[in-house]
């Protein structure tokens, strides 16, 4: 049995200089290393190369679409109807992935641009549902890619502090919806719709939303499908001043929302595609078992189809992963989600 530095430290405490052993120390930095190693091969969900590489692809245009535009650089709208037009197939063929990319791509470079790519998938896939004809389906895209661009015009000490904003620096940060909208108008010359769906995305069902306190079907279906989008977006993805929610707690929270801030037929649609455990989430079985969810059931949202990627004994399966419908399997339900960082936390130490 290998020996660990650990073992070595209390033998000397209890003054045992010497111990005849065949075996070696091991080192045990070197150990758990490999094992948080194995664990971010196991966590990691199986992605299709032809959706990574055009998602990467996508949020690296947008960066330097955003980066031109808060430089003054002309930005050709070819440029943005081009990842539209990349885009929108593959959110229609391959939709179960592209949650799953959306929910496990940590994107550190630019917030804003990976912010601006998952929204439009996401808007996309709830007007895809909708029927929403394709001209206004392009309209809401292009408007999801540039919901936030007017943040360019917020102080980076604002957008970057840790700490809670004060009054005067949230009636800044409201102010980015108007910004937004003249750049969509005067500076990339595209059409009034487009304008008005971006600058109603952060207007309320109940009326108590910005800049225009719209309430209820006065605002744009399609900036209220773009409303729900973006607020799952932000709890996901990581902020200053905190981190990530998990896809869950993110949906929880969608839920608890009791039409005050989203038209409820939009949010019930939004819950539908993505499920309460949307696809990639990693969860916890009634048996200790650990799974990660590979596909939903729409009349079923707490049972979806779970991949067990660490056994009830708490080993890795690797290769030997198995999946179970939990609408099948009734046995078995899950009994919570984690984060990836909680399950490493518990199975490395």
């Amino acid at each position: 049995v290998p020996i660990k530095q650990k073992d070595i430290d209390r033998l000397k405490r209890w003054n045992i200089g010497e111990v005849q052993s065949d075996g070696q120390v091991i080192d045990e930095a070197a150990e758990k290393d490999q094992k948080l190693k194995q664990f971010d091969e196991i966590l990691a969900p199986p992605l299709d190369k032809e959706l990574n590489e055009l998602y990467l692809s996508s949020i690296e245009k947008m960066d330097t679409i955003y980066q031109n535009i808060k430089k003054g650089v002309k930005v050709k709208t070819d440029e943005i109807d081009d990842i539209i037009n990349q885009l929108l197939p593959l959110i229609k063929d391959k939709q179960d992935e592209i949650i799953s990319q959306i929910v496990s791509t940590i994107y550190e470079r630019s917030q804003y641009a990976i912010s601006a790519v998952n929204c439009m998938i996401l808007s996309s896939m709830v007007a895809m549902k909708l029927k929403i004809p394709s001209h206004r389906l392009f309209h809401l895209s292009i408007a999801a890619l540039l919901h936030d661009i007017g943040m360019i015009k917020v102080p980076e000490k604002i957008l970057n502090k840790k700490e809670a904003l004060s009054e005067e620096e949230r009636k800044v940060i409201k102010t980015h919806p108007i910004y937004t909208y003249r750049i969509i108008i005067k500076t990339l010359m595209y059409p009034e719709e487009v304008g008005q769906i971006a600058l109603q995305h952060h207007e309320r069902w109940d009326g108590k939303g910005y800049p225009k306190g719209l309430s209820g079907k006065n605002i744009k279906l399609a900036a209220r499908i773009l409303s729900v989008a973006d607020a799952f977006e932000a709890m996901i993805s990581i902020r200053p001043y905190r981190n990530s929610m998990i896809g869950y707690r993110a949906m929880r929270e969608l839920l608890n929302d009791n039409s005050r801030r989203f038209d409820s037929d939009i949010l019930k649609i939004f819950i539908r595609i993505i499920g309460i455990y949307p696809i990639g989430s990693i969860v916890l079985l009634n048996n200790s078992s650990i799974g990660r969810v590979t596909a939903t059931h729409i009349g079923a949202p707490l049972r979806p189809v779970v991949k067990i990627i660490i056994d009830s004994r708490g080993k890795p399966l690797l290769e030997k992963e198995k999946e179970v419908d939990l609408l099948q399997e009734r046995k078995y339900f899950i009994t919570r989600a984690l984060s990836p960082e909680e399950l490493k936390k518990s199975k490395v130490g």
